[in-house]
């Protein structure tokens, strides 16, 4: 079993610090990270929070899965490897005719 945590349904106020104390009373806490978006600096709702071992995690989750935190109740589970991101999709931005020029139309 692994020991990073996932952490969701969090409040957008809750910040790594407030992670980091809420999962100590459960074991060791090695990082506590909150996501953030990039744009607006908000919390994006869930986090990661690294356990000092398996047991600790399993502990973390047994405690605190479904429990309400900052007035939503959490979600915790273990982590799961990020997923490979595609190249973002077949973008073409030229090509075709559309704007001006090609031929056709009424010649005057």
């Amino acid at each position: 079993m692994n020991n990073k945590l996932y952490v969701g349904n969090l409040a957008y106020s809750v910040r790594d610090e407030d992670l980091q104390q809420e999962f100590s009373a459960f074991g060791a806490v090695q990082s506590a990270k909150v996501m953030m978006d990039r744009d607006s600096g908000r919390s994006k709702g869930f986090g990661f929070v690294e356990m000092g071992s398996a047991a600790e995690a399993e502990a973390a989750i047994q405690g605190l899965n479904g429990r309400n935190f900052g007035g939503r109740d959490l979600t915790v589970n273990i982590a799961r490897p990020m997923e490979a991101r595609s190249g973002g999709g077949n973008r073409s931005y030229g090509g075709g005719g559309g704007y001006g020029g090609g031929g056709g139309g009424r010649r005057y």
